[in-house]
């Protein structure tokens, strides 16, 4: 493999894309795979137009926060490449976070959530920020009794959920942030290229893709969501400084507390990594060049030489895709049985 890709990166950098598509695309299927043309399904979790209408007002609403300032699209901005481009995300008290914000669009198809997997799928992941101290500071509880004092979401909430005869519970409230997340599915032109059409991508793009399961980077960052799946230390070759790689942070061995988990993260999805800066689970890094540098280093022992970054970056970029139209909601109104918002920093 390594030496038929070389081959096919020379090729491409010498400007022959048109002779090596074939083999370039062939060789790209058996690593990655294009997005689905429809919603993806969910395990436990039947996705109905309901229950994506509801989980959409969910996303948007800040009153699933107790200071009724943060919502779901505060850290995961669907204007802004569905992050918030801060290091850490800023929440309830103004305090901040510990890890970069990921991304939420395309997030159904990663193995797990978080950057240390803690959380199995994205019921799990919605249910976590709305009780962090450091987001949105609220409990499971307030959460129901703050939905239930708006009739249009009990009305909502009995749309989506029509077996059940209480249906506003802070589960139905993750599966419907889940169903509504789950059509954040953002086809690219790498997508369009791997489906058939030559010209979706350039052929610096190509000579990227090419180099960049050359080096060995698709050995992570692999499948549909091009990462999202599989545990990798970070450093695996050279650790990077301090600052990027936070003493701190051990990763994924605060969820297991095994050692051998120690600074080892999920493999970031790399879709839309074009619109995600900063990077890593730090956020200190801000050039998408300089990440893909640090990367080659600390993970794979490779100094790239000359205009090997930009072009994988070229490749990178081509992962940027479209996202679907999406509505800002109107909200229902509070009513007098509304909880009023608080600033107290939750203390658990």
């Amino acid at each position: 493999m390594q030496k038929l890709m070389l081959g096919i990166a020379a090729s491409l950098i010498a400007g022959g894309a048109a002779a090596q598509a074939d083999e370039l695309r062939d060789m790209a299927k058996e690593i990655f795979a294009p997005l689905p043309s429809t919603i993806p399904a969910v395990q436990g979790n039947p996705i109905t137009p309901e229950k994506i209408e509801l989980g959409k007002a969910l996303f948007f609403d800040p009153r699933l926060s107790a200071s009724g300032v943060f919502s779901c699209n505060s850290c995961h901005n669907l204007a802004t490449g569905g992050d918030d481009n801060l290091e850490t995300s800023i929440g309830h008290g103004w305090q901040k976070g510990p890890r970069n914000s990921p991304t939420a669009l395309n997030a159904v198809l990663n193995e797990a959530q978080f950057w240390d997997g803690r959380a199995e799928d994205l019921k799990a992941q919605a249910k976590g920020p709305v009780q962090a101290g450091v987001e949105m500071a609220n409990t499971p509880e307030n959460v129901v009794v703050t939905l239930n004092s708006m009739p249009a979401y009990v009305g909502w909430f009995k749309s989506a959920f029509p077996e059940e005869a209480d249906p506003v519970t802070f589960d139905n409230m993750a599966k419907a942030i889940e169903a509504f997340e789950a059509t954040l599915i953002t086809p690219a032109p790498f997508d369009a290229w791997l489906n058939g059409d030559d010209a979706a991508m350039s052929d610096d793009a190509k000579a990227g893709l090419a180099l960049f399961v050359d080096k060995g980077c698709s050995s992570c960052h692999s499948g549909v969501n091009v990462g999202g799946h599989g545990y990798y230390p970070f450093g695996l070759v050279e650790k990077p400084g301090a600052e990027i790689l936070p003493v701190g942070d051990k990763g994924r061995f605060a969820v297991t507390e095994t050692a051998y988990d120690e600074y080892v993260f999920r493999a970031a999805p790399l879709r839309n990594i074009a619109l995600t800066a900063p990077y890593f689970h730090s956020g200190k890094v801000w050039d998408l060049k300089v990440a893909v540098e640090i990367m080659a280093e600390s993970q794979l022992g490779e100094e790239l030489a000359g205009p090997e970054a930009e072009q994988i970056v070229a490749f990178l970029e081509s992962l940027t895709g479209t996202l679907p139209p999406v509505t800002v909601p109107v909200l229902p109104a509070e009513t007098a049985a509304t909880p009023r918002p608080t600033a107290e920093v939750l203390v658990k």
